[in-house]
């Protein structure tokens, strides 16, 4: 069953009184474009953003046109887990499809493949997986290809990649089981120093010595092995060899390793992940390779910055006429030293359009003529003064928790902190109404338990979900086997479930702390220390002696303001206020089963150490503009206070009544820059007292 609404996270708790209006955003993708703009202050749209000493060459080339600017995310918000210090890590090779890697077509023909070696008896066949004229692309495409295939060599005969039966595995896996021959090979081929692998107990000395022998004959340079007891049990360890100190790489071949190039995409009606997935598999290399400051929204015309690593800005330049006929122009592109770190970006400059502004009242619908007009710019100026001068209180948006879907985020989140595995992962299957693709996977895992046949029934857009079906299938749908699941997702997508959950606890904090402590900064209450007010949580490192709480004296003399006062997002390091408030935090996160919880998952390698979120926002740079919606789609005046009597004649002698006062209506344009934890939904939000 779905959710009713977003009011479900978001509360109706504001912080002006003004009466607001009607209307809808997001009609057309251009009505909703956000700019990254990054540390320097610069939006990356522009050519000055990248006209600093670290761009060894630049492309100067930028994409100004108005119709393309950004947004921010449907899995996170503009936070991007920076607000609370998450230490995100990149994927292994191991969390993507090979259709990435190789493309869909020969992905399959390389499943085909390995199901005819199955049924077979060993053969010299050999499947060739294509060209590849690029030396990163083919070490990419060996190390995914042996991962997922460990039973597989992969030979170069340049700049060919052939496929084979590894006839070492075949030797192996007739001595061992199978699963123990992979797990084998893929320790072998991860070359862990100082790693070690065993292999299930083995009470036939015979058995074992064959066992040593093989591996001695084809892996004694590599490997030692040791038989060893253990409760009444003897079996194999195996460990890799000390090869004394690595080698150290020449000036030549960690300049060709370490090869970052920066460039900004902008992209329209795509997920940040998606456009990665497919520039990676353009370029040949994994989407790890790429990094970002903030994910991006799908539903809206986007710039962001990125670094994509061994990728020359040459070879960059190259594909750009490609991308673009999927929906991504690249810009800006030049070579940079470092990758970009998650969070690395001052906030978001927005360009929005509200269509169809009609004032509140069901009276006042659609009706049409300067009183109309006139009343809704009072309205909107109103609004703008008063939101310019207050701020807005600093929830977290719906897409911070699945906006529109049936079971929404934070709950995943909740069961995880609740260590709930098996839980977590149904509710995280849960389907959409309807019978899509995605959601009929979804209903078959769900009805039936059986991964491989959902994982079958998948999109393969859908990166998230075939991860955990494969790992599902593999590892089962028990408690461990779904942990194994949430561990096929990066680091970042875990932690964002529970973040969630603890995003919707800070709303509903804010909007209690208004409602029963009213505007006005009260004993007890977390401000930024004086002299302090650095911006905590994109720091992520907030630390108890930046954060002061309020005192008597304090109160009654009104030294802070409302808009110094924090509110805590739950973990196991902040500090909560020493009022009312820290009393409803510890009932609120009672209520859910959590009053011992220490934000913590280590089965999960999840740590919540909390942060500290402003109660307030603030608008920067906030400009506004009427225009009839006639003049706005052709891009002349429409000023509310123009307008020709004879041309309204004209409209009404070429279309309807209702096509006309749809014309007639007022669409309103906003231009604001917000820091990088907040959304402009949200602001919206308070601007028009309703949900836009």
């Amino acid at each position: 069953m779905k959710q009713d609404s977003d009011d479900v996270n978001v509360p109706a708790c504001f912080i002006s009184n003004h009466e607001g209006f009607l209307g809808s955003i997001k009609n057309l993708i251009k009505d909703f474009v956000v700019t990254e703009i990054d540390i320097t202050g610069q939006r990356v749209n522009t050519a000055a953003a990248t006209q600093t000493p670290a761009c060894a060459s630049s492309n100067k080339t930028s994409v100004t046109s108005a119709e393309f600017k950004e947004n921010r995310s449907v899995l996170q918000d503009t936070d991007n887990s920076a607000d609370c210090g998450v230490d995100v890590t990149v994927p292994s090779p191991a969390s993507f499809d090979l259709s990435v890697i190789l493309g869909q077509s020969v992905s399959e023909e390389l499943e085909q493949f390995v199901l005819t070696l199955k049924d077979e008896k060993p053969t010299k066949q050999e499947l060739s997986l294509g060209n590849f004229t690029d030396k990163h692309h083919r070490a990419n495409v060996h190390r995914a290809v042996r991962h997922r295939f460990p039973f597989l060599m992969t030979v170069t005969i340049q700049p060919e990649i052939r496929v084979r039966e590894d006839p070492d595995y075949r030797e192996l896996s007739q001595l061992v089981t199978e699963d123990e021959a992979e797990d084998f090979f893929r320790f072998i081929d991860a070359k862990v120093r100082g790693s070690s692998y065993t292999f299930g107990p083995d009470d036939s000395k015979e058995h074992r010595t064959a066992v040593h022998h093989f591996l001695s004959r084809r892996f004694g340079k590599l490997v030692e092995t040791k038989s060893f007891s253990d409760q009444g049990t003897t079996a194999i360890a195996v460990r890799l060899r000390e090869q004394g100190r690595p080698k150290k790489r020449t000036a030549e071949e960690r300049k060709e390793e370490d090869v970052y190039t920066a460039f900004t995409l902008c992209k329209e009606n795509l997920e940040t992940l998606e456009a990665i997935s497919y520039m990676a598999a353009a370029l040949g290399v994994l989407p790890s390779d790429f990094t970002y400051a903030g994910i991006k929204d799908k539903r809206a015309i986007t710039y962001q910055s990125m670094v994509v690593k061994k990728v020359s800005p040459q070879r960059l330049k190259e594909k750009t006429a490609e991308f673009e006929k999927r929906g991504m122009r690249l810009s800006q592109i030049c070579s940079v030293s470092e990758p970009l770190r998650l969070g690395r970006l001052q906030g978001n400059h927005f360009d929005l359009v509200v269509r169809d502004l009609r004032p509140h009242g069901t009276g006042d619908t659609h009706s049409s003529g300067a009183n109309t007009h006139t009343r809704l710019a009072a309205l909107v100026k109103e609004a703008v003064e008063n939101v310019e001068a207050r701020g807005f209180v600093n929830y977290y948006g719906p897409q911070r928790f699945g906006s529109g879907q049936s079971i929404q985020s934070d709950r995943v989140g909740l069961a995880l902190l609740k260590e709930d595995m098996v839980g977590a992962v149904r509710l995280f299957f849960t389907p959409e109404e309807g019978d899509d693709p995605q959601s009929n996977a979804k209903r078959h895992f769900l009805q039936t338990d059986n991964a491989k046949e959902s994982l079958a029934l998948m999109p393969l857009s859908k990166a998230r979900e075939r991860l955990m079906l494969r790992a599902l299938n593999r590892y089962g749908t028990g408690p461990d086997g779904c942990a194994q699941a949430w561990l096929s997702l990066p680091h970042s997508m875990r932690v964002f479930y529970p973040h969630a959950y603890c995003s919707r606890v800070w709303n509903e904090a804010a909007a209690h702390r208004l409602t029963t402590l009213g505007h006005s900064v009260r004993r007890g209450d977390l401000v930024w220390k004086q002299g302090g007010q650095k911006k905590l949580e994109d720091a992520g490192e907030t630390s108890s002696p930046q954060i002061h709480v309020v005192t008597d004296q304090e109160e009654q003399e009104g030294v802070y303001t409302l808009g110094q006062v924090l509110l805590p997002m739950p973990g196991n390091t902040v500090t909560y206020p020493e009022n009312s408030m820290g009393t409803w935090f510890q009932e609120r996160l009672a209520r859910d089963g959590l009053n011992e919880c220490r934000f913590r998952v280590s089965g999960l390698k999840l740590n919540l150490p909390g942060c500290y979120r402003p109660l307030l926002a603030f608008p920067r740079n906030l400009r506004y503009q009427l225009q009839r919606a006639a003049c706005w789609g052709g891009g002349g005046g429409g000023q509310v206070t123009g307008g020709s009597s004879s041309r309204r004649s004209d409209l009404l002698l070429n279309g309807t009544k209702e096509e006309e006062e749809k014309r007639d209506s007022l669409a309103l344009t906003l231009n604001f820059d917000l820091d990088s934890s907040c959304y402009a939904t949200i602001c919206l939000r308070e601007i028009m007292k309703c949900d836009p």
